[in-house]
């Protein structure tokens, strides 16, 4: 691997971008991006305009950014990792190093590691261990994989988090499934809680209940903050759940509230109520459930 590598980002949406942007401050240059809906209507314009703030060049193929690349970050959403590491496996090299970044099984990992490894390259998994927003490159990842410790050692220089747990594939993406079990699964509690409190008039007690039984946590801004992640980012995250289903019937276990929850995220996401709030995360959990009510309101009607 060079000492100075190019980067690639396969799928440019949230942390691709969140990611990309912090390296490109941190001093890596000639980063490119190949996305798929690049030329979209919706996405495509949000796309490119994340491509202009953080500098980095959009290309037109697969085969593009496998040749202007050494390293490959896959950043897309967990439902299209296995097609972005087949479409992407014909162009690579024995030069290459791809890492994917995507919150989905170990089992799929495995897969995904076989598909690059049959070309020669070199394959490292890597699970995001908290939101890329506000911390970008600095996102604290858990790395697994033989290849994983020359992969801190190319990137170290831009101040990524980089944590080599182990040598075998799986083990990275096996602590980011556990940890969404709770992650994602309170998101989805917090907003069942607060479709039900806010009619009520119960929210401001309940949080202050919770408050003390759980001193520190600050639940009524918790509440905000994870229902306002549901709105924005729901599909994506039930997608995630599904991966963490996954990961519970490999190894025989039942996934009881994993389901509930997916289902819950994929009920908002259904909504489509992004756009109520200007395509950015509401800032209450209040007018979530104000928007949710207006909306399940019209669709009654209709």
């Amino acid at each position: 691997m060079k000492s100075t590598p190019t980067i690639g980002f396969i799928g440019f949406g949230e942390a691709g971008f969140g990611i990309a942007k912090g390296l490109a401050g941190a001093g890596a240059s000639g980063i490119s991006s190949y996305d798929i809906n690049r030329d979209t209507p919706v996405l495509g314009e949000k796309i490119r305009r994340r491509a202009q703030d953080s500098g980095v060049r959009l290309l037109s193929s697969s085969a593009d950014l496998a040749a202007k690349s050494d390293i490959i970050l896959s950043t897309v959403t967990a439902d299209r990792a296995m097609e972005a590491a087949q479409q992407t496996a014909t162009f690579l090299e024995p030069r290459h190093t791809y890492a994917d970044l995507n919150s989905v099984s170990p089992h799929l990992k495995k897969s995904i590691a076989a598909v690059i490894s049959r070309q020669g390259a070199r394959f490292v998994e890597a699970a995001i261990m908290s939101p890329v927003a506000g911390r970008g490159h600095r996102v604290p990842m858990f790395l697994s994989g033989a290849d994983a410790p020359g992969l801190v050692e190319a990137l170290s220089p831009y101040g990524m988090n980089l944590d080599v747990i182990s040598e075998n594939i799986g083990a990275a993406a096996a602590a980011k499934m556990c940890r969404s079990i709770v992650v994602k699964g309170l998101e989805a509690l917090l907003l069942e809680c607060v479709l039900a409190a806010v009619p009520n008039g119960a929210d401001e007690r309940v949080f202050a209940t919770l408050d003390e039984t759980f001193p520190g946590m600050n639940w009524k801004k918790l509440a905000s903050y994870m229902t306002g992640r549901v709105v924005e980012h729901g599909e994506r995250r039930a997608r995630e759940l599904d991966e963490v289903a996954a990961t519970l019937r490999d190894l025989g276990i039942d996934p009881i509230m994993t389901e509930a929850a997916a289902r819950r995220q994929d009920w908002c996401a259904r909504l489509n109520l992004l756009p109520k709030f200007g395509g950015e995360a509401p800032a209450d959990y209040r007018e979530v459930v104000k928007a949710i009510t207006q909306e399940c309101e019209t669709g009654s009607k209709d």
